[in-house]
């Protein structure tokens, strides 16, 4: 355990020193705190969109899953993460990095209008505050295992650590650290499934393993689950705020390109090996006489199956990559409150260019001297967003769930006005998006109330009871609600094509511009 405290300690430190060392970079900025200067450099970019989707739901939670129900229930979970790098990297990655975009939510301010902006703010600042509760979950368990704190001090204690270097350095301290957690989460995830497999050997459970596809077809083998998981994930993490941030702050569009394909093949690389062991979690365990209980397999595997150099590697991955999305659903929701929904605006044109953004240049206090009004309010509101996600973690403390929770949300109420905003725009008016993401994001949280379990958890947030809705409903939730989305648009858009007039986003060169050609 020493050997453990010890690596952990040592992770921690480390990220605490580059993030506040970095944060130097932002010179009272809000562009480089929120969006790196927009100077990325292809290593940095990949680096922070491969630690964006392995962070500890998809490590941890993937274990869990993969042991529980099957491969497909784990590895849904990375495969729809790498999913949704490829697809960003194939149609979205050039065309939002040429915006010129500070959050995710100005594209809607710019094609739809002030409205939708704060309708999509609501939307993407709910679901990330379950993507960070799911966060501070597995570090809170992780101090409680490994440390000997309780559940909740231990969420309390991370929270606060990355609340600290995220208010000092923004998205340089997010890229800088997320290097660290890449690499550690790389070196560990190979050394165990190569340790286990040459000590244990790989022992699959009869109908749980890679081939068994019928966890991908067969319901009663939790098939809509596992498929609305790729879909949830693989769709609507496109129009994830901190995602979508890493891609603004790259360099070039081809940086941004490069990035995400980068990242996908490292998110496959580094998460689908957690979910073969897991697999063999159970059978390993069982001959040496451990019982799992309620405690994560992850966990219970490198307490008593590997040595302890081997579980500080794992650990000390597993915390940076809570770490890394923590510090990510902290900048990116707090930023969208105060620009969107706070309405405050910075003369973007003005602000220094990238080059000299990325590399330094004269230094001023940590947290600024001369911040401007946004980087002020945005460092600000991290604290009750902070709060709220050590909430949730404390009331709903499933990781994998809360992950794809999230993500569902923002596909059922964001991701059809993005896609017919950037690609049908001749047919995509304002009534239709707004319809798209009230009907949407409306249908699955009200989905969400009436069944019983999401993603096979049993609902503790807030469930109504009721004889309609089933626990052999879950997974269809996220189809239903996808496609309410999206049939509202359609059918909006038809009536109201002629009578409300078409804005590009492509054409408007001033940052500040709202749908309809005047400036806020």
């Amino acid at each position: 355990m020493s050997v453990i405290l010890y690596g952990l300690a040592a992770t921690i430190v480390t990220m605490m020193a580059i993030g506040f060392y970095v944060a130097q970079k932002v010179k009272g900025d809000s562009i480089n705190y929120i969006v790196a200067g927009r100077g990325l450099i292809l290593p940095l970019a990949a680096a922070t969109l491969m630690a964006q989707s392995l962070d500890s739901n998809a490590t941890l939670g993937n274990t869990d899953l993969a042991a529980s129900f099957g491969f497909w229930a784990g590895a849904a979970l990375p495969v729809g993460l790498a999913l949704c790098l490829t697809l960003t990297g194939l149609f979205f990655a050039k065309p939002m990095n040429r915006l010129n975009l500070t959050t995710l939510p100005d594209f809607y301010r710019r094609k739809y209008g002030r409205t939708a902006e704060i309708v999509a703010s609501m939307i993407m600042s709910v679901a990330y505050a379950f993507l960070l509760a799911g966060n501070l979950v597995a570090g809170g368990y992780l101090f409680q295992i490994f440390v000997g704190t309780s559940f909740q001090l231990g969420v309390f204690i991370i929270a606060g650590l990355v609340l600290a270097y995220t208010v000092a350095g923004g998205l340089f301290s997010v890229a800088y650290t997320d290097v660290i957690q890449a690499g550690v989460a790389f070196v560990g995830s190979i050394a165990l499934i190569v340790y286990v497999t040459t000590n244990y050997g790989l022992t699959i459970p009869s109908g749980m393993g890679p081939t068994n596809l019928g966890q991908l077809t067969d319901p009663s083998q939790g098939a809509y689950i596992n498929l609305a998981t790729i879909v949830a994930l693989g769709l609507g993490d496109i129009v994830a705020i901190d995602f979508m941030e890493r891609v603004f702050a790259a360099d070039s569009p081809e940086t941004a390109q490069k990035a995400c394909f980068i990242g996908a093949a490292g998110t496959i690389i580094i998460g689908v090996p957690f979910s073969v062991v897991a697999l063999s979690a159970n059978p390993i365990l069982t001959s040496l006489g451990v019982e799992t209980g309620s405690q994560a397999v992850l966990y219970t595997l490198l307490q008593n199956a590997v040595p302890p150099w081997l579980a500080a590697l794992v650990l000390a991955g597993i915390v940076a990559a809570s770490f890394s999305t923590s510090d990510g659903a902290i900048l990116g929701t707090s930023a969208v409150i105060a620009r969107n929904i706070g309405n405050i605006r910075v003369d973007e044109e003005s602000a220094g260019s990238p080059a000299t953004a990325a590399d330094g240049g004269v230094e001023e206090g940590l947290l600024g001297s001369e911040s401007d009004k946004l980087l002020t309010v945005t460092r600000l509101m991290s604290v009750p967003i902070t709060l709220l996600g050590v909430f949730l973690a404390i009331r709903v403390s499933a990781t994998g769930m809360l992950l794809v929770l999230a993500f569902d949300i923002m596909l059922a109420g964001a991701f059809v006005p993005l896609v017919m905003g950037l690609y049908w725009s001749d047919i995509a008016t304002t009534p239709a998006a707004l319809g798209s993401m009230l009907s949407g994001s409306a249908t699955r949280l009200v989905l969400f109330v009436l069944v019983p379990t999401t993603y096979a958890y049993e609902n503790t947030l807030l469930y109504i009871p009721n004889d309609i809705f089933t626990a052999a409903f879950d997974g269809l939730p996220t189809f239903i609600a996808a496609t309410v989305g999206l049939v509202s648009f359609l059918v909006i858009a038809y009536f109201t094509k002629d009578d409300y007039p078409i804005y590009s986003v492509e054409k408007q060169s001033n940052p500040n511009i709202v749908a309809g050609g005047e400036e806020d």
